[in-house]
């Protein structure tokens, strides 16, 4: 599964990091490339770059999955979120590669089901990201993170406290299983928020991103 999708930055010069975005559920990586902007004044010698997701959406005729949801048994997401790893694993070796960056040089982000996706793929990389921001999402399959954790870069959860689609108790409890794995966590939980992203929480990215790449990562 090769994946591909739009690209940014970096604002200053040659890249120096790379900030991967990953949409959520039935969009594509259009979805959010214009962070970019927003988020290069904290960090202007970085790439993002925002990959379509390697599956069709099953449940419209247009977007991209990172995998299905029509079965929410948990051991049908642990194995689809899997599949999602192996895709997301092949771009960042093969981007990296391409901007000739150190296999340490980036952040990962996501949304909603992007959101999962990175969260589970950063804390089982052979070298972690410098940071994983969540939004709106879940910690897929956490039963099997403290055999399978690489590493333990400092990750950002937000989430809106009226989502309706993922409950902001998704993200409370990924904050505690994160915790209980020696996982540097900041938890931001957005009063009247549902599911989106506001100033709060591109604020906290911006910082989150900018300390990340400013302080290696305990492995």
């Amino acid at each position: 599964m090769t994946l591909d999708g739009p690209r940014w930055g970096p604002a200053n010069g040659t890249a120096k990091q790379l900030v991967v975005l990953c949409h959520g559920v039935g969009a594509d990586g259009n979805d959010l490339i214009d962070l970019a902007p927003y988020w290069a004044r904290a960090v202007p010698e970085a790439a993002f770059v925002a990959p379509h997701a390697p599956e069709p959406f099953a449940m419209a005729p247009h977007g991209r999955q990172w995998f299905p949801i029509g079965n929410l048994d948990p051991l049908t997401l642990g194995a689809g979120v899997r599949r999602a790893q192996t895709a997301l694993d092949g771009f960042l070796d093969a981007e990296l590669a391409r901007l000739g960056l150190p296999p340490d040089a980036y952040a990962l982000m996501g949304f909603s089901q992007g959101a999962m996706t990175v969260l589970f793929t950063g804390l089982r990389r052979a070298v972690p990201p410098r940071a994983i921001l969540a939004f709106s999402g879940a910690l897929i399959d956490p039963e099997s993170l403290p055999r399978e954790i690489t590493g333990r870069p400092p990750v950002l959860l937000v989430h809106g406290e009226a989502d309706p689609i993922v409950p902001v108790s998704r993200s409370r409890d990924a904050e505690a299983v994160l915790r209980a794995n020696g996982v540097p966590v900041q938890g931001l939980y957005v009063p009247n928020l549902a599911h989106g992203i506001d100033d709060a929480g591109l604020s906290a990215g911006a910082l989150a991103l900018q300390r990340g790449f400013a302080t290696p990562v305990e492995v």
